[in-house]
């Protein structure tokens, strides 16, 4: 653990990530888009009420439109910040100074993932106070605003982790970035796409005297972010789901443990193809 607290690769990574004007100035400008956003609902929201005020279950819906909003930035920003982590050295020619050095692969990896994820974390953290703006009209509990800051973070982690294994597997970090794009909107929009037809398909062709269950859809719609994320605020999604595949279990703990596999899968993958072909002593 000390080792990896003390980590010139983490320690430079992180320096040359900071250190810019342009990720304060991003910083800056997503926090100016998503309070503009937020009051124009408001504003919008309280001319179309007749009585001129901002109800609670219309602040509900804008904690979830935030949710989805920042789901989808990170299903579309860590691709880009992940997917390039050792290709890029390797296109330098810096990945074969840095095997050479005293850090293990496991480091090397970890370094790379943890700084890659760094400044999403960093705009998911610098927008609460905007998420603040929901408590003061009610509809949103404290457990379901943690819920949704560790929904981000798991998932940032998970699809990071396969950012980085793309990048360490393929060796031109364009071909890695579009490789793990498509791998990302699979995960978040062909999932839903294949549980929509797996449910339509189900209801088409069940015995209307017979209680017929499909579990493949259950399948399909545990690898979906949104859905799951959905799910925290609309259970009837969970639970029409849940009552048409015959599956009982949570859903979001299915989520949880398929992308826990995911992420530790990526993760060891990527560790034992940095050095493939070096044997160990």
């Amino acid at each position: 653990m000390r080792n990896f607290v003390i980590n010139p690769v983490l320690n430079k990574e992180f320096k040359l990530r900071f250190r810019t004007f342009k990720s304060f100035l991003g910083l800056l400008f997503y926090l100016l888009a998503l309070g503009i956003l937020i009051i124009g609902f408001i504003f919008i929201q309280s001319l179309s009420n007749n009585q001129g005020f901002f109800k609670p279950d219309q602040s509900r819906d804008l904690f979830m439109m935030l949710s989805i909003l920042q789901l989808a930035l990170i299903l579309f920003i860590t691709p880009g910040l992940t997917a390039g982590v050792i290709s890029s050295e390797r296109e330098r020619q810096t990945l074969n100074i840095m095997l050479t050095t005293a850090q293990s692969s496991t480091s090397i990896i970890l370094s790379k993932l943890v700084s890659s994820i760094s400044f999403l974390l960093l705009l998911i953290i610098a927008s609460l106070p905007l998420y603040c703006i929901v408590f003061l009209f009610g509809g949103i509990s404290p457990g379901q605003v943690l819920m949704t800051l560790g929904f981000y973070t798991f998932t940032m982690i998970t699809f990071g982790s396969l950012g980085v294994l793309c990048s360490t597997l393929i060796r031109k970090t364009i071909v890695s970035m579009v490789t793990t794009y498509g791998v990302t909107l699979f995960l978040a929009g062909g999932t839903a796409f294949l549980t929509m037809i797996l449910m339509q398909l189900n209801q088409a062709f069940m015995n209307p005297t017979v209680q017929a269950t499909n579990p493949f859809p259950y399948f399909t719609a545990m690898l979906n972010p949104p859905m799951v994320l959905l799910g925290i605020f609309q259970p009837d999604i969970v639970n029409e789901v849940q009552r048409s595949t015959g599956i009982e279990f949570p859903l979001w703990l299915s989520f949880l443990i398929s992308y826990t596999v995911i992420f530790v899968g990526a993760l060891w993958l990527s560790i034992r193809k940095l050095r493939p072909n070096m044997k160990k002593g």
